[in-house]
């Protein structure tokens, strides 16, 4: 057989059998483990093109969504040591999501173009959110305490109407991904 050059280590050596790739068995462990690796990070290239494409490809509802469930996680965990907004309750111990909501002082539905604004969502206990729907009166009163009255005033001035922009919703998602990352590590 023809002498031939070893892949992992470069060095020549002369084949035992037919389609040897490696000098030695240690040589040979450390090309398959090479390509195993160049193997794994082909396909989560090919994964992350893939997300991108679908994400090009959803509804915007759906962007809209999932930019709202990652808002929404890191308003949980950046209001996770504070009382519920409305009611002043405790945090309670840390369940799913600790049995909290992001509650919006204007709602979605009423003032959709703050539906990412920070100063607009806070934690706020499940009772008040859903079964008081939201508590709005006591919202405001706690609102005033823990952002001050011009803040506050301005949120309730804010009128504007706004279309979301696909690139706009991805790029809001993967900011509060981001920051809930960077808030869990701190």
């Amino acid at each position: 057989m023809k002498p031939r050059t070893c892949e992992s280590c470069q060095t020549i050596f002369t084949p035992q059998r037919m389609g040897a790739r490696a000098c030695s068995p240690i040589c040979a462990i450390r090309l398959v483990k090479a390509e195993k690796k160049a193997k794994v990070k082909a396909k989560k290239e090919e994964r992350k093109a893939d997300v991108a494409k679908l994400a090009k490809l959803s509804p915007i509802r759906k962007l809209l969504k999932d930019a709202q469930t990652a808002f929404n996680r890191w308003i949980r965990s950046r209001d996770e040591k504070q009382p519920c907004i409305s009611c002043g309750a405790p945090p309670p111990p840390p369940t799913y999501h600790g049995g909290r909501d992001a509650g919006h002082f204007r709602s979605t539905g009423a003032a959709s173009h703050l539906r990412f604004h920070e100063d607009n969502c806070h934690a706020q206990c499940v009772r008040c959110n859903q079964y008081l729907s939201g508590n709005v009166s006591a919202y405001r009163a706690r609102l005033v305490e823990r952002i001050g009255l011009d803040r506050v005033e301005a949120l309730e001035r804010m009128n504007d109407s706004h279309k979301w922009q696909r690139e706009e919703v991805i790029a809001i998602k993967e900011e509060y991904a981001k920051k809930l990352k960077a808030l869990k590590k701190g």
